[in-house]
C-alpha cells in the first residue's frame, strides 16, 4: 500500500494531516483508471468481463470511415497496428500486419479493423491464449491466424517493422 497526500476535497476519510489542505489516505493504486472497477481483481481470472458488460457511455466509439478505399484502409491499419500504446501488442500486431495485410481481402481487413478497436491488453491476452476471447471473437479465423503468428513456431526473431 502506498501513502500519498490527497486534497481534502477528494477525501471523505478522517486521517492524519499531511499539510493544512491535504490528508493522508492509503491507496493500492495511486492512479486508478475509470474502468478499473469493471476489471477482474486477479490477473489470471478467467471470468474476464466482456466490453459489453462495461457501460456504453464509458467505451470510446469507433470513428465511422465512410468511403475509405482498400489501399487507405490497409495503410491506416499498418500505422495503427504499430502505434497502439503497449509495446507487447505493438510488436505482435505490427509484425502480423507486415506479413499478412497485403494478402488480406477487404472483409478480412475490416475484421482486423474491428479487432483494433479492442483494448491492447485484451488483444494481447487473447493472442497469447492467456484468456479466452469474448463470444464475438471466439470463432474468428483472423484471431486464430494471429494466435499462430504469436506462437512463433519457427522461432523467428522479430522486431518492429519500419513504417
Amino acid at each position: 500500500m502506498l501513502r500519498r497526500c490527497i486534497p481534502k476535497a477528494f477525501t471523505f476519510l478522517p486521517s492524519r494531516r499531511c499539510l493544512s489542505s491535504t490528508t493522508f489516505i492509503k491507496s493500492a493504486d495511486p492512479y486508478p483508471l475509470p474502468l478499473q472497477s469493471f476489471r477482474p481483481s486477479k490477473q489470471n481470472d478467467s471470468s474476464v468481463l466482456d466490453n459489453q458488460d462495461i457501460p456504453s457511455h464509458l467505451m470510446p466509439k469507433p470513428l465511422p470511415r465512410n468511403n475509405e478505399t482498400v489501399d487507405t484502409l490497409r495503410a491506416r491499419l499498418v500505422y495503427q497496428s504499430r502505434k497502439r500504446g503497449t509495446l507487447e501488442t505493438d510488436l505482435l500486431l505490427s509484425t502480423f500486419a507486415k506479413e499478412n495485410l497485403e494478402s488480406m481481402t477487404e472483409s478480412e481487413l475490416k475484421e482486423f479493423d474491428k479487432l483494433m478497436d479492442e483494448p491492447d491488453w485484451d488483444i494481447y491476452y487473447w493472442c497469447t491464449e492467456k484468456r479466452d476471447p469474448p463470444p464475438r471473437w471466439a470463432n474468428s479465423p483472423l484471431l486464430e491466424k494471429l494466435r499462430v503468428h504469436t506462437r512463433n513456431e519457427g522461432k523467428v526473431v522479430r522486431k518492429m517493422p519500419d513504417l
